[in-house]
């Protein structure tokens, strides 16, 4: 029996959905026949024309809860939920200001924790539906100049699954923990070609991750094929991390 992933009618919303991760994942759902909406504090102009763009600041918990009423009301329906705004410049853990942390909080936590409770009022009352958290590895082990980031991203694991737990059956909510990427940005982090180069090869998979990976295992988890799938937390990390110990140790 042959399996294609069809998502023709389908409403999906993707935070951060206008660059980087978000819209690698973003394209996948509209290769896979959605109606894709994206959010971002600021509009960009090389969209495709059938996407819908909304301007939001999700860290404001009202602005995010309009957000979702204003999708429900233009399509009727919000199938898909992909939380996938975040980010954070690095930080020295002792002296990165109260102010910068608050920030770096709500958006990598609290927006999601606003996006995911009203659009659960609506999948509720309706057909159901998925949501789908984009963590980090960062969350997952220590994290250098990157604490509060990375506890925001464990934090949102735990209500990935806490909320999986309540929201069941009608509504599935899972997580996808993303690894070393290569997007727009990546020279910040990676530095040149060369650099990147470096980096890859310390991946199992020999390479890093580029958005539309991240899209393909939120298709699936948004999919009938992942009808008995919640309160996961899928690693997309290329096989991880090697320790360090294993340089340090060689001869």
């Amino acid at each position: 029996m042959s399996v294609e992933l069809d998502f023709e009618g389908t409403v999906v919303l993707v935070t951060g959905g206008t660059r980087g991760v978000g819209r690698g994942i973003a394209q996948r759902f509209d290769d896979a026949g959605a109606t894709v909406v994206v959010c971002a504090r600021k509009e960009v102009d090389d969209l495709p024309a059938d996407w819908t763009f909304l301007t939001a600041d999700l860290r404001d918990g009202d602005a995010a809860w309009a957000m979702i009423d204003e999708i429900v009301t233009r399509f009727g329906r919000l199938d898909v939920l992909v939380n996938n705004a975040g980010g954070a410049p690095p930080a020295d853990t002792t002296s990165a200001p109260p102010r910068f942390s608050e920030r770096v909080l709500a958006l990598n936590l609290l927006a999601a924790i606003f996006c995911s409770q009203r659009a659960n009022h609506w999948m509720q009352q309706g057909d159901g539906g998925s949501m789908i958290n984009i963590s980090s590895v960062s969350g997952l082990r220590p994290s250098p100049t990157s604490a509060v980031y990375s506890a925001a991203k464990a934090g949102l694991v735990n209500f990935t699954m806490t909320a999986a737990m309540e929201w069941a059956p009608k509504v599935r909510v899972n997580a996808v923990s993303v690894g070393l990427i290569r997007t727009e940005q990546a020279h910040l982090y990676y530095g040149d070609e060369d650099g990147i180069a470096r980096v890859s090869a310390t991946i199992p998979m020999g390479r890093m991750a580029v958005p539309t990976d991240v899209g393909d295992v939120c298709l699936f988890l948004a999919s009938p094929l992942a009808s008995y799938v919640s309160g996961a937390n899928v690693l997309v990390h290329g096989g991880g991390e090697p320790p360090p110990y294993l340089d340090a140790a060689a001869p």
